[in-house]
């Protein structure tokens, strides 16, 4: 038995999850909830096997909930469920722990695979974004010998970046403006050669700057 689940805000999703879910032999539904915020309120004495999480919630987001939900249930698996398909959000979510990432367009037999590969240790993901995956990693190929020469305060904000923080969360992290964090990006950018948050994630990723 999978024990899943389900953080959306949307109530008509979220209760079509539930039931898809809590009616399928092999899989029963844990919890449904419409924030992050109702999720960490509750203390999951029994933690379920997966957590389907979506992005744009209300107040605190899917991709900075994953950061909590993986610190204080390790076990968990995390996958993202959302409509959004761009670079910065995939990275973002998978930077910050998600196991997989999924389309709510995925057909329900197909979702359900998907939970159950996960759960077995696999990484899921609809086949749109690991397209997307591999021709942003084919695209963001580094020059050769590329200088970058990255203060200890960009290495430290980089840092954030890549474990899934946004602006906001990272200027809290390190006890700064917003404003001080828009201008030190603007120097990463053009020090990185990159001209977005998740082409500046891919390309610290690739060249290791952060181990």
């Amino acid at each position: 038995m999978i024990h899943v689940t389900i953080i959306e805000d949307e109530r008509r999703i979220r209760e079509g999850l539930a039931v898809l879910i809590g009616g399928t032999e092999g899989y029963a539904c844990a919890g449904a909830y419409r924030s992050m915020e109702d999720a960490l309120a509750q203390a999951w004495s029994n933690p379920p096997d997966v957590a389907l999480v979506d992005i744009r919630l209300p107040g605190i987001s899917g991709i900075e909930g994953l950061r909590v939900l993986r610190e204080r249930y390790p076990r968990v698996v995390l996958l993202m469920l959302t409509v959004f398909e761009d670079d910065e959000s995939i990275f973002a979510a998978l930077c910050a722990g998600a196991r997989g990432y999924l389309l709510k367009k995925t057909p329900p037999a197909r979702l359900l695979e998907c939970i159950r590969d996960a759960a077995a240790g696999g990484a899921s993901m609809s086949p749109e974004i690991a397209l997307r995956v591999i021709q942003l990693f084919r695209d963001l190929r580094p020059p050769a010998n590329a200088p970058h020469d990255l203060t200890p305060h960009e290495v430290r904000l980089l840092r954030l970046l890549v474990e899934g923080h946004s602006y906001k969360s990272a200027a809290a992290a390190l006890g700064v403006a917003v404003s001080t964090i828009n201008f030190h990006i603007q120097n990463i950018y053009g020090k990185l050669q990159v001209h977005s948050k998740s082409e500046a994630v891919a390309k610290a990723l690739r060249q290791r700057l952060l181990d």
